[in-house]
């Protein structure tokens, strides 16, 4: 065979060679590169978030969940009300725990926006208020006629009207039958919150308490606000320095200092739960009148509306959001079915309890200044 033939021979080789490589470079594109949402993450999105989610958005699995659909999503936490005095310019999402702040924030994305329509916000899950107690405190309580308790002591009801009575008389604990002989329970009766001109559970105690302490009427008006604001003022000023975020106080309450009351989020206890941490002697009270705190994510951007949605619809992202104690919109029995070895804590029906409507956030943001003692008008 000649040079020329030899040399024609092996370019038609390397031609094959190249093209088979080629055909099996193409296909591992499609395979790997095609679909995205399976794919590496290739977004990376920012967003400012309440503490009770930071544990979600750091578990391992939920970022493997959101990087298998393009996504790494990267946060900072604040109290739901503080996010409003936050730049959002560099956020493509705010995730504050219920609807006022979040109307609130869209609002000012909208203004900076000149008017631009902003996505209607996401609630992609919700939780109830409650009441975590040592089982010392919830004992007293029910013998004393301000709560009641389950056949295991773990779990009961908080009687909303006689708790709001003995806020009112400024009870001590000592003046409670039972509880000689406890030295932590002593001084005035009263139940932890975060602080409520910055963080949503705050707000929303006082929207409850004053729903049950006017009689069953939501907060309209300045009337209204004035007739129980003296009540909320003391629910919030016996505290002395609060928190601004409910992650904290719940840590506390665990580890087994302050006070014997903490209010937090259901999802905080279930998450406990559900991840087999010790309970020690924790007892979970639901108020027969509580209000729902839905966490609703407000898109700044189109990355961040395209977040909101797949932790609303995402198999994967709900389940894991069930793990974490969240009850998912439209869909109960998902965490029924979760929760169903726990129901010795757990009210997972919310029988007996009442939701209380919310007042607007510019009433509950004047409601929270008083409490405070800032002034203002509503």
């Amino acid at each position: 065979m000649g040079f020329r033939e030899h040399a024609a021979r092996v370019r038609r080789i390397l031609g094959i060679v190249l093209a088979v490589l080629l055909l099996g470079g193409v296909a591992a594109v499609l395979v790997t590169g095609g679909d995205k949402d399976t794919g590496t993450a290739t977004k990376t999105v920012r967003g400012v978030i309440g503490s009770e989610k930071a544990e979600f958005f750091a578990d391992p699995q939920v970022v493997k969940a959101l990087a298998a659909k393009g996504f790494t999503v990267g946060t900072e936490t604040s109290g739901s009300w503080d996010m409003e005095e936050l730049p959002l310019g560099g956020y493509d999402f705010a995730f504050p725990s219920s609807k006022g702040p979040a109307d609130e924030l869209r609002a000012k994305a909208r203004k900076q926006a000149k008017g631009k329509a902003a996505s209607a916000p996401l609630r992609p899950f919700y939780s109830p208020l409650v009441v975590v107690a040592h089982s010392a405190a919830a004992r007293v309580l029910a013998d004393n006629g301000l709560a009641t308790l389950g056949p295991r002591g773990t779990s009961g009801t908080l009687k909303m009207d006689a708790y709001l009575a003995a806020a009112r008389a400024d009870r001590t604990w000592q003046q409670l039958k039972g509880s000689a002989g406890h030295a932590e329970l002593s001084g005035t009766l009263f139940i932890t919150s975060t602080d409520p001109v910055a963080s949503n559970s705050g707000a929303l105690y006082l929207a409850a308490a004053s729903y049950v302490a006017d009689g069953g009427r939501v907060t309209g008006d300045e009337a209204a606000v004035n007739r129980t604001a003296p009540l909320m003022r003391k629910l919030v000023q016996v505290q002395g320095a609060q928190q601004s975020g409910s992650d904290a106080p719940f840590r506390d309450f665990i580890s087994g200092v302050g006070n014997p009351l903490v209010l937090v989020y259901e999802s905080q206890v279930a998450s406990q739960l559900l991840a087999g941490r010790p309970m020690g002697d924790l007892v979970v009270l639901y108020p027969d009148t509580t209000v729902n705190s839905d966490h609703t994510l407000v898109p700044l951007t189109e990355n961040g509306r395209k977040l909101g949605e797949l932790l609303a619809t995402e198999p994967e992202l709900r389940r894991l959001a069930v793990r974490h104690g969240f009850r998912p919109q439209g869909a109960a029995s998902e965490f029924t079915t979760a929760t169903d070895g726990h129901t010795e804590y757990l009210n997972q029906t919310l029988t007996g309890v009442r939701q209380a409507p919310v007042p607007t956030s510019e009433v509950l943001h004047e409601m929270a200044l008083r409490a405070r003692d800032q002034g203002g008008h509503a």
